[in-house]
């Protein structure tokens, strides 16, 4: 049987500039597809890396001729690529089977398969087991009622079959299948944060142990966080470096964990014998558990963690509180400064658009940021992403305003407050970037700084056109 995955034609999300990763949910399902089905003929497409377009999406397509096309899952601001990906493919074989999963079409599985005659199965969680049995019951023409975690339309009739149970031990699964996209990798990259190095994602764990009222992540992962070993981690790190030169690593986690981890992670790393900075790597982790690294800050710096990002979100213990944060405002600055003692670049995350938000609370948000000064500052506005408790209060409060997919990019806002307009949440977004990025003062010493990612990222972003793009979009 022929599989063709498939990473769409989208655009890029402008706030990161130039960003261009590897499809890594994809790269996972066919590494896994291909270890227990040796047989099986995969091939990866990545449009993005491909530079395929819409129209040459068509020609790929026929030319491989595949008898099942698996889109990647992407995010909700991605939902119409995946759809028309499909569609392609269905025009090009009504006969073909179309496959999508993630978090997006798991949390509303039942109304896609009812609205989008293009989708044939949803794989609802976790996916590498479920499209495994499906991809084999498919090729035996077996009954599907017995494939745990698919969704599908049979007869008229959607059916959702039983839940699957997580896979207990990530470190049973094969390394992702970067080698699908061997002749490209050297094109991934993340200008702003990396310059030229080579670019790749590494998935030390799934899931997270807390319940952020605006994240679908835990509740995908159903509640659970698992881990990969630190020597699959390390390993797995040393392989990407050694096989294809991919220097700067993204570990996708959600939080980074418990302090015992990260020590183990950084020391597997170290043993490895690699010079200063040979491999670097970037990390998502809470603002309180940084805190808690605080002994270990040398050691993750000396493994080569050159940058870690924290959800900071707010200025306010009471809208924390109402996000499930479980941080308060106060470890936010303690944070930022450890990173900065350990010369280790900080960003920070802040969140606009919280239904009680007004100017004052925006501008005190601002202030706010200031105070803390990370290196870096994204700012998001509050989206009701599906499979969130936030869009469930939403959806049944008659707050979402915009229901366009396309918009649901943390960059435009969907819904209003109690104080605010969507417009002018929109335009509180621009003015949170222009007061942190148009500081000259800022500028400059991010222009100058000793720390040579600081200079890269400041250099970067002062060619680029962020606060026009901000300006655009309203």
């Amino acid at each position: 049987m022929k599989i063709m995955l498939i990473e769409p034609p989208k655009d890029a999300w402008f706030v990161m500039g130039e960003y261009l990763p590897p499809p890594l949910g994809i790269l996972q399902l066919a590494a896994f597809l291909e270890e227990k089905n040796p047989n099986l003929d995969i091939q990866v497409l990545d449009c993005q890396v491909e530079q395929v377009d819409w129209h040459d999406l068509v020609d790929k397509i026929a030319d491989f001729n595949p008898e099942v096309v698996i889109s990647s899952a992407l995010a909700t601001c991605n939902t119409y690529s995946v759809l028309r990906t499909l569609e392609i493919a269905k025009n090009f074989d009504n006969n073909v089977k179309t496959v999508v999963g993630g978090q997006h079409f798991t949390a509303l599985a039942d109304e896609s398969l009812k609205k989008y005659p293009e989708i044939d199965y949803v794989i609802r969680g976790e996916g590498e087991e479920t499209l495994n049995e499906l991809i084999k019951s498919l090729i035996e023409k077996k009954p599907l009622n017995k494939v745990k975690g698919l969704s599908f339309n049979h007869e008229g009739e959607i059916i959702h079959n039983l839940s699957r149970p997580l896979i207990p031990d990530l470190d049973i699964l094969p390394l992702p299948g970067y080698h699908f996209v061997e002749d490209h990798v050297k094109k991934y990259n993340f200008k702003m944060m990396a310059g030229d190095a080579g670019y790749a994602l590494v998935e030390a764990s799934r899931g997270c142990n807390y319940q952020c009222t605006f994240c679908s992540q835990w509740k995908h992962w159903q509640g659970k966080w698992r881990t990969k070993s630190p020597e699959r981690i390390a390993y797995e790190m040393e392989r990407l470096y050694m096989d294809y030169g991919s220097s700067f690593l993204w570990l996708t986690d959600d939080t980074l964990g418990n302090k015992s981890r990260v020590d183990s992670i950084a020391q597997e790393i170290i043993n490895r014998g690699y010079k200063d900075d040979e491999i670097m790597w970037f990390a998502q982790a809470r603002c309180d558990d940084i805190i808690k690294y605080d002994k270990i800050l040398p050691k993750m710096r000396k493994s080569g963690n050159l940058w870690i990002m924290a959800g900071l979100e707010r200025h306010d213990t009471v809208t924390l509180d109402a996000f499930r944060k479980r941080t308060k405002p106060s470890d936010a600055r303690i944070a930022m400064d450890l990173l900065k003692e350990n010369d280790i670049f900080s960003q920070g995350t802040f969140i606009i658009g919280d239904r009680n938000d007004s100017q004052q609370s925006i501008n005190e948000l601002r202030d706010f940021v200031d105070f803390v000064d990370p290196d870096l500052a994204i700012f998001m506005i509050l989206t009701p992403f599906p499979g969130t408790i936030l869009f469930e209060e939403a959806t049944k409060n008659g707050w979402i305003e915009d229901t366009n997919w396309a918009n649901y990019d943390m960059a435009h806002a969907v819904m209003s407050t109690q104080h605010l307009s969507r417009l002018e949440v929109q335009k509180e977004l621009y003015e949170c970037y222009k007061n942190f990025y148009g500081s000259m003062g800022r500028r400059l010493k991010g222009i100058f700084s000793r720390n040579a990612f600081k200079r890269t990222t400041y250099r970067y972003m002062a060619s680029q056109g962020l606060l026009k793009s901000l300006r655009d979009l309203f």
